[in-house]
């Protein structure tokens, strides 16, 4: 056969071996980064359905973005009250809201984004949801719950209802598309809505 004027044998040898060398060795570059890479993807496809972050102060007064789980929604020395007095982490699941009204959250069309509930021996019990509402859910969740029995007041842009009944407080607040239902049985920290605002609507 005859050869192509200008080729040289040896020099495309050891161009091609050169080649298949580079081609390896980024292939062994890469096969470590292959377990993350599959991490990141799915953490990816799964946060186009996960709870929404709410702006969390630090230690140092900045605001940081964080995936709101039971943590995100307290601050410190809340999340080391509760911790402490219930003898470990709360129950984090998207169960419905504890509230007594249960039409409540067909009525305000909610979405549950966590519900955290701590429960100590003696201690008491402390169930928190947060929701996302649709516009104009604060009027319709005042009058369902004032029917019901709940003192109701405004509450920012929005409307704060609560109720004792047999030694449990249940308090709703509904403002700015955010529903949180809290019930309390046998312990209620001071301030505790106060404490919990700062971190889902921060000022």
């Amino acid at each position: 056969m005859a050869r192509v004027g200008g080729r040289n044998s040896v020099l495309a040898w050891i161009a091609g071996i050169f080649c298949a060398a580079v081609v390896g060795a980024l292939v062994v570059l890469a096969v470590p980064a292959v377990p993350a890479a599959v991490t990141l993807v799915g953490e990816t496809l799964r946060g186009a359905d996960a709870i929404p972050s709410f702006a969390r102060a630090g230690s140092d007064g900045t605001v940081a973005t964080k995936t709101p789980e039971c943590q995100a929604i307290y601050s410190d020395a809340l999340w080391s009250q509760l911790t402490q007095r219930a003898g470990g982490d709360p129950v984090q699941d998207r169960s419905a809201p504890p509230t007594t009204v249960t039409s409540l959250s067909t009525a305000l069309a909610s979405t549950v984004r966590v519900t955290c509930a701590f429960t100590g021996v003696n201690t008491g019990r402390i169930v928190t949801s947060v929701s996302e509402v649709g516009p104009g859910a604060a009027s319709v969740a005042r009058a369902a719950l004032e029917v019901a029995g709940f003192g109701c007041a405004p509450y920012g842009d929005g409307v704060r209802c609560s109720r004792t009944e047999d030694g449990v407080v249940e308090e709703n607040v509904i403002r700015d598309g955010i529903w949180v239902c809290s019930v309390f049985e046998g312990w209620r920290p001071d301030r505790y809505i106060e404490r919990i605002a700062t971190r889902l609507w921060p000022a």
